[in-house]
């Protein structure tokens, strides 16, 4: 069988490509003379012929130990298809095949693609300049764990609310999984191996065989392999929320030799881990998927020695001495000397008629990883004025058949970022309404028409629309901490010196010193990110308070 050693164990693979036909096939060539007993050489001569091919193995859970890409190639380049290839497979060494006058390009995308080498053509003689790197990107490979993935199934309807909400949760917690119709053969063929009938779904069935029915988020975390449970009952420090205010603070917690757990209830990454392109970050200035950032943070974190608890939500803060206990809602708690509050915000819900009944089909808060794909060809319309919404619709634009942002303002400019609104003006598929609200929302089993209300004219008018992406306001997640700390009157936590007048200390503080900067009315308990009052509500803020209320942190400690 191709592909496969004596014995039937398939052979790591690795993959070239290059658009020139003739360096292809030499590429190709010098690899299989040196690996092609032990390794699988398999070389595309486009960018997305490439894609499609890593995709196919993943799913067949084929290894690809080492990606080589060509720099300059038209439609897709090495960086952009790298950039890809890592969303396929991130454990697999890069390398970018470079011109000597690309080299400030390769040099860019060690930031961009995390390259693990480039190579400057030709290589000849291969023996010193190809085999070599070649080589030493295997041996780091191997001593990586490398074991084929084979991925979740998730049996349901398309337009069923739930079947989206799984596969979202999958999606955004990196487990690979594949999706089956309830009405196709290979997902009616699974679920009589699961002698289900189907009227209970979704249905998943777990990499070891496992089959969940209707499974809760901590049944998918579980069944994932997702940590859910703390392994110890005490930790110096305790971070709720896993968006960037939360990674951020777990990375210095942890790297500085504070036992740290972070516990997140859906995904780490939050709102920003929903993005498909952030391209105001520091040290990434052709942009970053907020699957890619969150995905470095999260291994970045454990790696320093975090603890990081999936599908574990918050319910009580509780104060018993000098320690701060957080109780869960399956009944679990973990306490600590100390607790950083990173629990961010969601998207407010928009309400009109129909919208309720319609979410999870066709109708989603936030962009929705798994439903971008099928907005191929389809009227796909925005509400909200924001970066989240300015960065959705660049990326539905791509293939979607309108997108149309609905503003309530005159202009984007009024709370969009300048370099957003610029991308948006020169994408022709894009359409801006200003002045407009969505007023109802129509369907049987899913999404077909909007009613939208001109506030200048008065006018209404149902359009066609077979995705509507609400992206309104921000609701702090904070209800659970009602009497436990000072919040203002939307919920956001008050922090610092605005917990009370210059010079006077918060109503019932019981320290001889003021509250520190991120300090809640509770000493000991800090608030990062977009949860706390008056925050700037962007990524880089929001890591940055991490890092600070960590270091405040400390300086609690020692006094404590």
């Amino acid at each position: 069988m191709p592909g496969t050693e004596p014995g039937g164990a398939t052979r790591t693979v690795i993959v070239t490509v290059d658009d020139d036909p003739a360096v292809s096939r030499a590429v190709a060539r010098d690899l299989r003379r040196r690996y092609g007993e032990r390794h699988r050489i398999v070389r595309a001569e486009s960018g997305q012929s490439a894609l499609g091919a890593l995709r196919e193995m993943r799913l067949r859970g084929d290894d690809v130990a080492v990606i080589m890409s060509d720099f300059r190639m038209p439609m897709m380049n090495g960086i952009e298809f790298l950039e890809q290839a890592m969303d396929v497979y991130p454990g697999a060494r890069r390398v970018l095949l470079t011109a000597y006058a690309d080299t400030t390009a390769a040099i860019d995308a060690i930031n961009v693609v995390d390259l693990d080498h480039y190579l400057l053509k030709p290589w000849d003689p291969p023996e010193e300049k190809l085999y070599p790197v070649v080589d030493e990107l295997l041996e780091t490979w191997l001593a990586t764990d490398h074991r084929p993935v084979s991925e979740t199934k998730v049996v349901g309807h398309r337009w069923s609310a739930r079947s989206s909400e799984v596969r979202e949760f999958l999606a955004r917690n990196q487990v690979p999984y594949r999706w089956y119709s309830c009405e196709e053969p290979e997902g009616q063929a699974l679920l009589a191996a699961a002698e289900q009938d189907g009227r209970r779904l979704p249905l998943v069935v777990t990499r070891d065989g496992a089959v969940l029915v209707e499974p809760s988020d901590q049944d998918l975390a579980t069944g994932a392999g997702l940590a859910t449970t703390p392994s110890s009952r005490f930790y110096d420090l305790v971070v709720i929320g896993g968006g960037p205010a939360g990674l951020g603070a777990a990375v210095y917690g942890a790297s500085e030799g504070l036992r740290t757990i972070l516990v997140e209830r859906t995904a780490t990454g939050g709102q920003a881990g929903q993005s498909s392109r952030i391209e105001n970050y520091l040290g990434f200035p052709d942009g970053v998927s907020g699957v890619q950032l969150t995905d470095r943070a999260h291994r970045q974190a454990t790696r320093f020695g975090a603890e990081i608890l999936t599908a574990c939500e918050a319910t009580a803060l509780e104060i018993n001495g000098p320690t701060r206990t957080v109780r869960f809602s399956d009944g679990a708690e973990v306490s600590a000397h100390t607790v950083i509050l990173a629990t961010g915000v969601s998207y407010r819900q928009l309400a009109a008629p129909g919208v309720t009944e319609l979410t999870g089909r066709g109708v989603f808060y936030g962009s929705a990883l798994t439903e971008a794909a099928n907005c191929q060809g389809q009227d796909v319309y925005i509400v909200g004025g924001a970066n989240s919404a300015g960065q959705a619709a660049v990326h539905l634009a791509r293939g979607a058949k309108s997108v149309t942002i609905l503003i309530r303002g005159s202009s984007l400019g009024d709370s969009m970022s300048h370099y957003l609104v610029e991308q948006i003006s020169a994408v022709p598929g894009i359409t801006v309404r200003p002045n407009t609200e969505v007023v109802s929302a129509h369907g049987g089993k899913h999404l077909e028409q909007i009613t939208l209300h001109d506030t200048s004219t008065g006018g209404t008018e149902l359009v066609d629309a077979q995705y509507l992406f609400v992206f309104i306001g921000a609701a702090p997640r904070t209800d659970w901490l009602d009497g436990a700390v000072m919040r203002d009157d939307r919920g956001f936590v008050i922090a610092g010196p605005d917990l009370a007048t210059p010079g006077q200390r918060p109503p019932g503080w019981p320290l001889d010193r003021p509250p520190y900067h991120l300090e809640t009315s509770v000493p000991g308990v800090f608030v990062a990110g977009d949860a706390r009052a008056e925050s700037a509500k962007r990524v880089a803020s929001a890591v940055g308070e991490g890092a600070m209320a960590v270091m405040l942190v400390h300086r609690y400690l020692e006094r404590l």
